[in-house]
């Protein structure tokens, strides 16, 4: 029984004797772990800069009228219109965020905190579509709204998520009556 009891003691691992090896490696994984960080950001930058092309993102009027609807939730970024990878990053597009939205006959305020608010005036709204994608976030069918709108020469969609999906199809109603309203009056497109 003693011998026994001398083998279960007797059973341990070996302790490390190369601490200087191993805390080369978590140095090294450190190293690299940055060094990568530091090329996305690089990344990043350099395609704002291919971006930077956009003018300034419109803000909101003084008064732009009474609310149609609202909205909060997710903004999960903008790409070029129909090109749903190509990330629009110029001017904080590219920086998801809490939103609030708001719909007015004078247009689409988006507040953003902790990132650049935007306004999309009425004669710029093209469409809104129910979506399932949009660079970086890909949801059920149906779970994204999609605004597309016009910014300078370029056509632009962004995605936003209603903390209440049951509201996408009101906003898509109303955001695509505005626009067909605006256009019947020769003000657009």
């Amino acid at each position: 029984m003693t011998t026994h009891l001398h083998i279960a003691a007797a059973k341990q691992s070996a302790e490390v004797t190369d601490w200087a090896a191993r805390a080369g490696w978590v140095v090294g994984l450190l190293l690299f772990v940055a060094f990568v960080y530091w090329l996305m950001r690089q990344g990043w930058k350099w395609r704002g800069s291919l971006q930077s092309g956009l003018p300034e993102l419109p803000t909101a009027p003084d008064a732009p009228g009474e609310a149609k609807l609202t909205m909060t939730g997710r903004y999960h970024g903008s790409t070029t219109a129909g090109q749903w990878l190509d990330r629009i990053v110029a001017h904080g597009l590219g920086t998801r965020s809490r939103v609030e939205l708001t719909l007015t006959d004078a247009g689409l305020d988006v507040v953003r905190p902790g990132a650049a608010d935007f306004f999309v005036p009425a004669a710029q709204l093209r469409e809104a579509r129910l979506d399932k994608g949009i660079a970086g976030k890909v949801l059920a069918e149906g779970g994204l709204l999609m605004v597309t709108w016009q910014h300078g020469e370029t056509l632009i969609d962004s995605g936003f998520r209603s903390d209440h999906a049951a509201e996408h199809t009101a906003w898509v109603e109303a955001v695509n009556s505005m626009n067909t309203h605006i256009t019947t009056e020769g003000t657009a497109r």
